[in-house]
């Protein structure tokens, strides 16, 4: 399983755009879904789709 996560640049610039407020809690889920599917790079198709399964347990 995938410890140490690396975000590219792009994932970074889109993680940016949360509210800085929730951007810490934002950044554990996204790396929670990376870990859980074996991913140890957050790109930004990885951001995005991690991002629509949080949108879907709302």
């Amino acid at each position: 399983m995938a410890n140490s996560l690396h975000w590219t640049a792009e994932a970074e610039s889109l993680l940016k755009e949360i509210p800085f407020f929730v951007r810490p809690a934002a950044r554990k889920k996204i790396e929670k879904f990376a870990r859980e599917k074996d991913i140890s790079e957050i790109t930004a198709p990885v951001y995005r789709e991690a991002k629509q399964q949080f949108g879907r347990k709302k």
